[in-house]
Formats: structure tokens, sequence, C-alpha cells
């Protein structure tokens, strides 16, 4: 099952071969979830200008576009055009495009920054999600993409060793932590508990450090859920566990069992057996359902806001919540254009302003912003949505409870999240419109904060213990990919909205 139609998907291609490869998005790039936005005309113009700064600096050092956009070079053009279509949000400039070695030198002083993702995924190897490869070979048959014309598809991309390449090698990211997704059928888990703390531990096992962490995914409603919880903890040992209140976000036509955080009866004896355990980090997935996806599943959408995260929190002090999406709820299927309509408007944005007004309403410390999604969509479409977000959380909940997560691989190898966030301030108007202080430099402490430091107190992760030491392969292998010279592919996985021509 999907949510997009046959009809949907042929109208779509497939990312991996339609989006512009540059260093950073240029489109919103969808899963078979949603239906993605088109592409408008200033991602067009940031297109067109990454290419015209590209082509330029290629030529002169006598290499591939392909081959400068895999450089930090190309990172740093591919930022200067959002400003020049956006207005200036990021640190970037022309200079720094032009001087591969000032651009190499930032870039390394950096690759050392903490950076741990809270927010990963892969699909197991006997997926049923086949939706990517039905479209994908459809494309081929008509023409439009000669390359996949009677060529096998399938979905290595989206599997473990493309996630771990992409994740570890082709970014900055130290630790990462392994989430799934549930559904009401068995087989379209992304990756069942069992799965999850397997990748984990294999992983850390070939690394020789603890370089990821997993979830376990709870149920509340389904056959055996209090059991599976118990379970998981006994056997497990997850590292913290994930529920999504929307109860199956995969195949929502099919979800039986939505449910809501502060539901006494159902939920809380869950709480009691994950606090009971030390186990006190509850991850949820909220938001992600914009307007045209309500109208299909009205009955969902109680579910899918934060109107039930302060009673949970006021009533479990020892738990922190950490709320995935930050509660955004305009991906895809809405338009980030819509929540920039919204801010303007009103000086909120659906559900992440109510989030970040939880902790003043109900007088609480334990809830915590996961920015998954949230940053790559407004990024890549509405940056300016994005420093907004970022100051209203930041002010909101506290610098130290906006924690990193990036949805990779959907959304490709995350470094181009990490080097938007590290580049990223909130413009002047901004901050005194609305009394939000600047985010600073990229090594500066509300950044470092974010991408690591607030998630590594929230599990205990102690860097210096942890990793670095002897028995820690990582570095060395990183050292000889990155001297291979192969470098991030630049692709992003799912479904794009065509080019016009």
């Amino acid at each position: 099952m999907r949510l997009l139609s046959d009809e949907e998907l042929a109208s779509l291609h497939p990312a991996e071969t339609a989006a512009f490869p540059g260093p950073v998005p240029t489109q919103v790039v969808s899963s078979d979830e949603y239906y993605p936005a088109p592409q408008s005309r200033a991602q067009r113009d940031v297109e067109a200008r990454v290419v015209e700064i590209a082509d330029a600096e290629a030529r002169r050092r006598g290499i591939s576009r392909r081959r400068f956009f895999q450089t930090a070079s190309g990172m740093a053009a591919a930022f200067v055009a959002m400003n020049e279509v956006y207005g200036r949000l990021f640190d970037a400039s022309r200079a720094e495009a032009a001087d591969s070695d000032a651009a190499a030198a930032r870039a390394k002083a950096l690759a050392g920054q903490f950076v741990m993702d809270t927010h990963t995924h892969f699909l197991r190897d006997d997926t049923r999600l086949q939706g990517f490869v039905r479209q994908r070979e459809a494309v081929g048959r008509a023409g439009w993409n000669p390359a996949l014309a009677g060529k096998p598809q399938t979905l290595e991309e989206l599997k473990f060793d493309n996630y771990f390449k992409e994740i570890f090698l082709d970014s900055d990211t130290k630790v990462a932590l392994l989430s799934g997704a549930p559904s009401e059928v068995p087989q379209d888990w992304f990756l069942t508990n069992d799965m999850a703390a397997a990748a984990r531990d294999k992983v850390n096992a070939q690394l020789g450090a603890r370089r990821m962490m997993s979830h376990a995914i709870f149920t509340p409603g389904y056959p055996g859920w209090l059991e599976e919880i118990d379970r998981a903890i006994a056997d497990l040992k997850p590292d913290s566990f994930k529920g999504y209140t929307i109860g199956d976000n995969t195949n929502k036509d099919l979800s039986r069992h939505p449910w809501r955080m502060d539901d006494e009866k159902l939920v809380y004896p869950a709480y009691e057996k994950m606090q009971r355990a030390g186990l006190v980090n509850v991850c949820v997935h909220k938001g992600l359902f914009p307007p045209s996806v309500e109208t299909r599943f009205p009955h969902l959408r109680p579910y899918c806001d934060v109107r039930d995260v302060g009673k949970a929190a006021k009533d479990w002090p020892g738990l922190n919540f950490i709320i995935y999406h930050g509660g955004y709820r305009f991906p895809g299927g809405g338009n980030p254009a819509d929540a920039l309509a919204q801010f303007e408007r009103e000086g909120r944005v659906d559900w992440v302003t109510d989030l970040a007004e939880i902790p003043a309403k109900y007088g609480v410390t334990n809830v915590y912003a996961d920015l998954g999604q949230l940053f790559a969509q407004t990024t890549v479409a509405q940056p300016r949505v994005t420093a907004a977000l970022m100051g209203m959380l930041a002010r909101g909940m506290g610098v130290d409870h906006v924690i990193w997560g990036t949805d990779a691989v959907w959304t490709g190898a995350p470094q181009w999240q990490i080097e938007g966030l590290r580049r990223l301030e909130i413009p002047e108007d901004l901050q005194k419109g609305h009394g939000w202080a600047p985010l600073g430099p990229a090594d500066g402490p509300v950044k470092r904060a974010i991408l690591g430091e607030n998630v590594a107190r929230l599990y205990a992760f102690k860097q210096a213990a942890e990793l670095g030491g002897p028995g820690d392969r990582l570095p060395a292998l990183k050292a000889a990919y990155e001297a291979s010279g192969e470098g991030r592919s630049n692709l992003r996985y799912g479904y794009v909205v065509p080019a016009r021509a």
C-alpha cells in the first residue's frame, strides 16, 4: 500500500536520476507517502546560478562539474546561489567558492566537530515497499530516461550499504541513531526492532566503537505491544523508544491504532516500563501532515499535532519527550511557501510554534525538538522559514532543547544539512522583530550544542571515552575512502515533479 496513486506516480520522476545533482537539493523530494511540491521559480533560479558558478570554476580548474560539486568549494557555491536568490541567510561567499584551498581548509577545520544525528533510516533487505522500483521502471519504459530503459531497478540505495557510506563516509556525522517506522502490515515495517538492534551491534563491532545507536519502536494498541516493550528491554537493549501517534504512517489508509501521548489508560503503562528500565528518552513522530493529507485522512488529524505533548510531559517529569520533525506540518504535499505565508501573516508556523510554547505554558523542561525534515524541507524551499523556525524553537524551548536529526538517507547524504546549519544565520530583521538571538558561527556554542552536545547529554554519551580510542576504525576507514576520490554522489532518493523544459 502507499499514499500515491498509480496516476500520481506516473507524473513523477525518480529523484536519483531526475533531480539536479548539486551539493544542495534544488527541489522538494518525497517518499511515496506524499506528493512533492513542484520546483518553484526561486529554486530554478538557485539551480541556474549554481550551474553558472560551477561551470566557470570547473573550467578554470580543469575538472568536471560533477567533481566540482563534490568539493568544499562546490558546497560553498550552492549556498552562495541561495543567498543571491533568497537574501543573505548563509555564511558563504564567491571568494570561498573560487578559492579551493581556503574552502578545503575550512571544511577540514570543521570535520572534527561532534555531529550526532538522532534521525536516520534505511530499509530492510526484504522490504515490500517497492513503489520506488515500480516508478523507476515505468519511467524507463516510457523512454523519459533512457538510462533506466530495460535496466532492472532496485532499492539498494535505500538499504544498509549505501546508508553506511552516506552517513559515515560522506558526511561529518560521528554517531547515528537508527530509527524505524511501524505498520499494521508486518512486512512494511522499515526495520523490525530486532533488525535495528542487529544493525547497531554489527556497525559498532565492525568499527570498534559506539558509532550507532538504535530505537525500539513501541505501538500502543497493537496486539501484544506491552509485552514487546518488555522483550525489547530485556533482549535488545535499545538506546531509546520511538512511537508514531498517527499509528501506521506508511499505510495511512490502514491505520487502526492512532494514540495520544497523554492517554493515561493506554500509554502511561508503557512510560512506566521505560522509566523503570532507565530508558528515559521517548521519541515521538509528529507533524508531516499538511492540509492535502488531512483531506484524505481527517480522522488522523487530531493525533498528528502536538496538543497531547504538554500534559504527558508534566505527568512524567522523569522522561524526556523528543518530538520528531519538531511537529512541522508542511512537507511535500503541503508547501513551505504555505509555512512562510503563515509566518508572515501570523508570526506562527503550524505546529512548531505550538511546540515551542509548551515549556512556558505547562511549566516543563523535558520537551525537545528534533529537526528531521523540518530543516531539510524548509532549507531547500524557503530558508527564511528555516531561520524563523530555528529562532522560535531556540527561544521557546532553549537552545539546549533543540537536537540534530536529518531523516537521511531519504534526503541523501546529510552533509548538506550539516553545512546548512553551520552557515545559517537568522536575519537581523527577524532577530529584532521577534527578539531572537543569533545562531552564531559554525563552531560556536549554539551550533555545537544543536549538532551534537545536546544529544550526547540526553543519551549520556561520553565522546572522549566512546570514540577515538585505539580500536576505533572509522577514522582510518574514512581517510582511505577520501583518498580514493570517490566523493559524495549528491543523489536524493524518492520522487520529484519533473522540471519544466
